[in-house]
């Protein structure tokens, strides 16, 4: 089942990001928009435009999430992977798992360290320009 979901919503995904999917919808409400005079604008013209809005955006909010939360996963698996066979400290490994002030730290701490190296690397090229 969760191998049929995904193979679904990856299609459904894929599918509503091209651009013909995006004018197909124009269409669709452009067409509908013109047979207004036709209907007399009724309250079910209004209706088949409101209720098909609402059920495609219910059921994209959670193929997208689905879709965000997989992608998520698999760039932190990476990144843990990288972290793990490279210079990097493995501390940082599985940090999406904290508190947003505990990341925040984190980040504040790299942020600083990038610092202090770039500080390193101008005096470093100063002496070399020196000598």
């Amino acid at each position: 089942m969760e191998r049929l979901f995904t193979k679904i919503a990856n299609a459904v995904a894929h599918a509503a990001g091209k651009p013909e999917t995006f004018i197909g919808c124009c269409v669709v409400i452009v067409v509908w928009a013109v047979s207004g005079p036709f209907f007399g604008f009724s309250d079910t013209w209004q209706l088949i435009i409101n209720t098909g809005t609402t059920i495609i955006t219910f059921l994209m909010v959670f193929l997208i999430q689905n879709t965000q939360n997989r992608d998520g996963a698999a760039l932190q698996a990476k990144l843990d992977e990288l972290i793990r066979v490279g210079e990097a400290e493995n501390r940082f490994i599985g940090i999406e798992h904290l508190s947003e002030s505990e990341v925040e730290e984190f980040r504040r701490l790299c942020e600083k360290a990038a610092k202090a190296h770039g500080e390193k690397q101008k005096h470093n090229a100063r002496r070399r320009g020196a000598a």
